[in-house]
């Protein structure tokens, strides 16, 4: 995956009300199902800021700030996967959001996607990146996911989870990257949003 930065760029400012509930968890936030049963579009700007937590094997626990995602918004965006219809690999995405998405490119990176809305409307949101760690290929690396992650619940899960945290005051938006594929149309869509 390239880690170029598009030169197209426009800012954007997120709501700072309607990021859905949170579920306390000791002394942290975990953001709660309703949070993910939104549109795609709404979801991926209100991730970046937010903290993806991972606890490893060790029994270690990390927070990671979310940086960079790019959200892909169901059958109809021809450089969703889900455009190409329901498939073994692509049937988490059918489901209702709040669930991981992880799909293997190159042979030896496993991505990171967050399904969001309603059940069938298979939109997913890609996490590019986390504070100290830009690409989609090195944030899987570094968080050390597997094919064992697909299908995850974020709500309950004890490996993988989103916090919530300070909202973030600006937003930077462009096109998404590596998906020349997809035909002008989806191609330019401002769907990356960044910091």
């Amino acid at each position: 995956m390239s880690g170029r930065k598009s030169t197209n760029t426009s800012s954007f400012s997120p709501p700072l009300e309607g990021s859905g509930e949170a579920l306390r968890s000791g002394e942290a936030i975990r953001l709660s199902p309703n949070f993910f049963l939104r549109d795609v579009l709404e979801v991926a700007p209100a991730l970046i800021g937010k903290l993806l937590v991972r606890q490893f094997d060790d029994g270690r626990i990390e927070r990671y700030r979310i940086t960079e995602v790019e959200a892909y918004r169901g059958a109809e965006d021809l450089a969703c996967h889900a455009s190409k219809g329901r498939t073994s690999r692509t049937e988490i995405m059918f489901q209702e959001g709040g669930t991981v998405y992880v799909y293997l490119i190159y042979g030896m990176y496993w991505l990171l996607n967050l399904v969001t809305g309603a059940e069938s409307d298979a939109s997913a949101v890609l996490i590019r990146g986390i504070e100290g760690c830009s690409g989609p290929g090195r944030v899987g690396r570094k968080l050390q996911l597997d094919k064992s992650f697909y299908g995850e619940n974020l709500h309950n899960s004890s490996r993988i989870w989103v916090e919530d945290a300070e909202p973030v005051a600006e937003i930077k938006t462009s096109k998404r990257i590596g998906i020349g594929y997809s035909g002008e149309e989806w191609e330019n869509k401002l769907w990356r949003f960044y910091v």
